[in-house]
């Protein structure tokens, strides 16, 4: 794996461990100069992307505020599904904007 750091004892994904960000995180940046669009996905890369503080909900439900240049959204997961049916908003509002700008910096 590219740096998955494996699983706690209640099946839930471990944080990333320092060392995989020193190792990738510059040569990937690097190997994309004039990036236009982050998804910024979980919480682990939110504080540190985006320096919130904030719980996944709270920076995910504010995902206007980093527009155009990034779009905070959740870990994707079996799990979410009670976490999807809590935040309509989710697939109403941000998912719609997400293909968008997905579109137009693809184009």
């Amino acid at each position: 794996a590219f740096c998955f750091p494996g699983y706690d004892a209640a099946g839930s994904d471990l944080p990333p461990p320092p060392v995989c960000r020193a190792t990738w995180h510059g040569a990937v940046m690097q190997a994309l100069p004039g990036l236009a669009l982050r998804v910024i996905v979980g919480g682990y890369a939110q504080r540190y992307h985006l320096g919130v503080r904030t719980g996944v909900t709270e920076t995910v439900s504010h995902w206007r505020d980093h527009l155009p240049g990034a779009i905070p959204l959740p870990h994707p997961s079996w799990r979410n599904t009670g976490w999807l049916k809590r935040n309509p908003w989710f697939e109403a509002e941000l998912l719609p904007v997400l293909r968008q700008r997905v579109s137009e910096v693809l184009q």
